[in-house]
C-alpha cells in the first residue's frame, strides 16, 4: 500500500464536519449544499470513513439518511472531538472575527437564567457568543455531553439519582452541588390556597399539576417535578416556563418546585407555599447543582456564571 493510500486511511476533522452536517441535514444532498462540496465527494468521504472504522454510519433511503446505532455513538464522539477543536481555534487561531462562546443548558429554573443575566453582563456582548437553552433533562445532559453547553443546570433527588447518575457517566460527565431543597408548591397569588402556610397533595387534588413536557423521553426519571410518581388527578404539560406561568393563572394550576423563584424574571404574582406530607405522599429532597464534562477546567465565563448561582442561591464560595 502507498504512502499517499495511507494517508486516505486516517480519518480528518474534514470528514467529522461532514459527518456532523449529515446527520444534522438527515440528507447528503442537503449536507453537500451547505457543506459547498458536491455530493459524490461527500459520500465517497463517507464511504471512506466507514470503511477505516469499519462500520456503517448511516441508513440510505429514497427520503434520505437516519443514523445507524453505531453512528450515533460515533456522532456523539465526533461531536466531542469536533468542538474541541473550533475551541482551540476560537481561542488560538489567527482569525480576530471569531467570537469566543459560551453555553449553558439548564432545566426551567428562573434563577439560572438570572445568573446567566448576571454573568452577561460582565462581558462586552459584542465580542462573545452567548446562549442558554431552558431544555428538556435529556437534552440538558446531552448539550454538556456534545460540548454544546459548557455548563448544565438540574436536580437529583433519591428518585432519579441512579438514573441520571449513568447517563451522566456514560457521557463522560460529573455532578457539581450546589444547595439541597425541599418541595414547594408553586403558584398563582390568586390561587385559592396561596394563603396556606402549607398545602398537601390532598388540597391540591382539584387542581391541575403542571409540568413540563419531556417528549419521547417520557420517563419519570426525567421528570423535572419533584414527586414526579404521584397520582395526580389532572395533569397538564407544558413546554415553557412563560406558558406554564399562563396556565397557573388561567387554570389555577400549580407544580412542585425547588422554592427558589426569581421575581425579577417571573414577576411578583407568584408565589411558593411549603409542600406539607404526610404517611402516602413523602416530601423529597432537591439536589440541585450543575454539570459539567468531567476533568473540565471552566474557562473565565463558566467560573463567573456558577460564582453567580452561588450568590444568587446564597451559597458561600467555599465548595
Amino acid at each position: 500500500m502507498s504512502a499517499r493510500d495511507k494517508r486516505k486511511e486516517k480519518m480528518t476533522l474534514t470528514q467529522l464536519n461532514y459527518i456532523i452536517t449529515i446527520a444534522e441535514a438527515r440528507s447528503i444532498n442537503k449536507a453537500a449544499e451547505q457543506l459547498y462540496v458536491s455530493q459524490p465527494s461527500l459520500t465517497s468521504a463517507v464511504q471512506e470513513l466507514e470503511k477505516e472504522l469499519g462500520i456503517t454510519l448511516f441508513y440510505r433511503s429514497g427520503r434520505g439518511v437516519t443514523l445507524t446505532n453505531d453512528g450515533a455513538e460515533f456522532l456523539m464522539y465526533a461531536k466531542q472531538l469536533y468542538g474541541q477543536y473550533e475551541g482551540i481555534m476560537e481561542r488560538y487561531g489567527k482569525n480576530g472575527s471569531l467570537k469566543k462562546k459560551f453555553g449553558v443548558s439548564t432545566q426551567h429554573y428562573s434563577f439560572a437564567v438570572k445568573a446567566f443575566v448576571d454573568m452577561a453582563k460582565k462581558f462586552d456582548m459584542s465580542k462573545y457568543e452567548f446562549a442558554i437553552r431552558e431544555t428538556r433533562t435529556a437534552e440538558v445532559i446531552s448539550d454538556v455531553g456534545t460540548m454544546k453547553s459548557e455548563i448544565g443546570v438540574l436536580y437529583l433527588s433519591d428518585f432519579n439519582r441512579k438514573s441520571l447518575e449513568k447517563l451522566m457517566r456514560s457521557a463522560g460527565l460529573e455532578f457539581r452541588h450546589l444547595i439541597d431543597c425541599q418541595a414547594y408548591v408553586y403558584l398563582w397569588k390568586g390561587q385559592p390556597l396561596a394563603g396556606e402556610e402549607s398545602i398537601s397533595f390532598r388540597q391540591l387534588a382539584v387542581y391541575p399539576c403542571l409540568a413540563f413536557e419531556q417528549g419521547d423521553n417520557s420517563s419519570f426519571y426525567l421528570a423535572e417535578e419533584i414527586l414526579s410518581t404521584n397520582d395526580y388527578p389532572q395533569i397538564i404539560r407544558a413546554n415553557d416556563r412563560a406558558t406554564m406561568l399562563n396556565l397557573m393563572i388561567g387554570l389555577n394550576g400549580y407544580t412542585l418546585c425547588s422554592g427558589i423563584i426569581c421575581d425579577e424574571l417571573n414577576g411578583n404574582d407568584f408565589l411558593a407555599v411549603p409542600f406539607q406530607d404526610d404517611e402516602i405522599n413523602h416530601n423529597s429532597t432537591m439536589e440541585i447543582g450543575y454539570i459539567v464534562r468531567k476533568n473540565t477546567i471552566l474557562s473565565r465565563m463558566g467560573e463567573l456564571y456558577v460564582e453567580a448561582l452561588k450568590r444568587y442561591l446564597g451559597i458561600g464560595e467555599a465548595e
